[in-house]
């Protein structure tokens, strides 16, 4: 048997992989982490005799990448069927509905956080999040990167019973507070909101808090950018017409301090929309100095980068830490 390499490479989390019938290692590359190699013992475990993985990891920033690239080799060489999912701030590690290995963090977990039931039908297993919006749009943006790291997602759409939250506050941190906060009381439940929206130099940060509804209550996306373009339209030279899209995340759980993460994504606005991907301004909305509007991205390369991801990457490294902390 030949050995196959692997890679996997974002803007936080880097690791090249190498899966063999000879002896593995694990090497690491100006990274230190007894987290990693805590977990690296553990997969190893998965490995059926006579086959083995090195990895170098390179950069470093969430162990659920990490985990899934070695889930990844390992299934694929070895026809298993290995998911991991997070669970109270654990890495639960199962194949075909079999628990079969959990990492818990160094210090461990108490016993009645781990075991906590969400009713009188028994215990529930994996963490979800309950993403404050109805916008399946948005919806699909968060899911594809919290599969990645282990978490189910719902949205509001799930609960049609809930009330609309009204978005009073000045500012994008007070806006995800008052979703997050009040949907958390409502249901019991994990919630993440976000208030996202677009600021232009030009316009003072404006459209800001009043993204959505830039152009009237019930706005659409196509006049929004309208509205956008016309309060533009002096604006002449690109290298004015610069522009951030922001996100404030806010995860809200009952009985505890909420926790908060912010993102910039620089860029410019375009004269035109262009791309048929994403929403929004997104077709507007040229990222960085490519060329290319956010809606000409695929929604990997928009993952990879945008400003929900860097708020989401942010999120996720805090995450665990705040998860464990007991409630007040």
């Amino acid at each position: 048997m030949s050995s196959k390499i692997y890679e996997y490479k974002d803007t936080q989390d880097w690791y090249v992989g190498e899966w063999s019938p000879y002896g593995g290692g694990f090497y690491f590359k100006d990274v230190v982490s007894e987290e990693l190699s805590r977990m690296e013992e553990g997969l190893r475990q998965l490995v059926v005799e006579e086959q083995s993985f090195s990895v170098a990891v390179i950069q470093y920033n969430s162990i659920m990448s990490f985990v899934q690239f070695v889930l990844q080799m390992i299934n694929e060489n070895q026809d298993s069927q290995f998911q991991a999912q997070f669970h109270k701030g654990a890495i639960l590690i199962t194949e075909k509905g079999q628990l079969v290995l959990v990492h818990l963090p160094k210090n461990g977990i108490q016993l009645n956080d781990f075991f906590s039931q969400k009713n009188l039908s028994g215990l529930t297993v994996g963490d979800t999040i309950l993403v404050a919006t109805r916008n399946e749009g948005k919806t699909a943006e968060f899911r594809k990167i919290f599969e990645k790291l282990g978490y189910k997602i719902e949205n509001l759409n799930d609960y049609p019973d809930l009330p609309e939250v009204a978005e009073t506050g000045m500012t994008f941190e007070e806006n995800a507070r008052l979703k997050a906060e009040t949907i958390s009381k409502l249901t019991g439940k994990m919630v993440l909101a976000d208030d996202s929206g677009l600021k232009v130099d030009a316009l003072g940060g404006l459209p800001g808090v009043w993204s959505a509804r830039f152009a009237g209550n019930d706005a659409t996306d196509l006049e929004n950018n309208a509205k956008l373009l016309h309060e533009l339209a002096m604006v002449f030279d690109l290298k004015d017409r610069s522009a951030q899209f922001h996100t404030t995340l806010v995860v809200a759980s009952p009985d505890k301090e909420s926790l908060v993460v912010e993102a910039d994504w620089p860029g410019y606005i375009n004269f035109e929309p262009k791309g048929e991907n994403g929403f929004g301004y997104d077709p507007l909305f040229l990222v960085g100095e490519t060329g290319k509007t956010s809606a000409e991205l695929t929604m990997e390369e928009k993952n990879a980068q945008s400003h929900r991801a860097q708020a989401v990457q942010k999120l996720v490294e805090v995450f665990p830490t705040w998860q464990n902390k007991p409630s007040s």
